[in-house]
Order: structure tokens, then sequence, then C-alpha cells
């Protein structure tokens, strides 16, 4: 019997397949003994929230452009001008109040995630 801690979705999947293999085991023997301890971490594994990080801010724009099918140009009409939108996508300006307001507003985008700070360093391209 070799149990390894679940750290990955494979290693969960793995587990289930050796629960189902070990099912009916009678308890008290090393393999009700495997099943009994896989059966447990398998468990606890699947009742620990996931947790979910918020969007890139600026994959959250991008993400509400697709969805509404709107050009650099329209999105201009929340963010001020076209260069200051092509400027933001490109992560070479950060989103300012009134912007983060308007996006918000008008394309329903969560301002929490507006004022994330994006996976970007200022004036270098995004990782």
């Amino acid at each position: 019997m070799k149990i390894k801690p679940i750290r990955t979705e494979r290693d969960n999947e793995n587990a289930l397949k050796r629960i189902e293999k070990l099912w009916g085991s009678k308890p008290g023997t090393p393999e009700g003994d495997e099943f009994e301890i896989l059966f447990t971490l398998v468990e606890k594994c699947e009742d620990e929230p996931y947790t979910i990080e918020p969007p890139d801010p600026i994959e959250a724009i991008k993400y509400a452009m697709e969805e509404r099918n709107l050009t650099k140009s329209e999105l201009a009409k929340y963010l001020g001008y076209k260069s200051r939108v092509l400027e933001v996508l490109n992560g070479k300006r950060k989103l300012t109040l009134p912007m983060i307001r308007s996006l918000h507003k008008n394309l329903d985008i969560p301002a929490d995630v507006l004022i994330k700070e994006p996976k970007v360093i200022y004036g270098k391209k995004r990782k």
C-alpha cells in the first residue's frame, strides 16, 4: 500500500480508480485499510472549496468586448479616445477611476475585477 497526498486532479482520479478496485474489501484487512484511507483523502479533497481568482482586468475588458462584438473604436465611448483604448489594452496605461466606473456601468464588468492590479508591468509586454 503506497498512499500519497492528493494534490492534482490526476491524483484524485487515480485515487478514485483505486477506490473502485478496492470497493467491498473487508474492514481490518490491508485492502480494507487502504480503501478507508483513500476514501477519507478523496472526501476531504472534494469537500475543500476551490479558490477561483478574479480575472485580469484587461482580460475581462477583452472578454466583454468579444461578448458584445465591440470594436476598439466602440470601446472608446467608455474610455475616451481610441488611442487610450489601445494603451489600456496593451498595458501601457492604467485604468482611471472614471474609466472603471464607465466600464462597470456600461459593460457590467465587476468593479472589483477592474481595480485589481493587472498581470502586466506597464510599459512591458504581458506574460
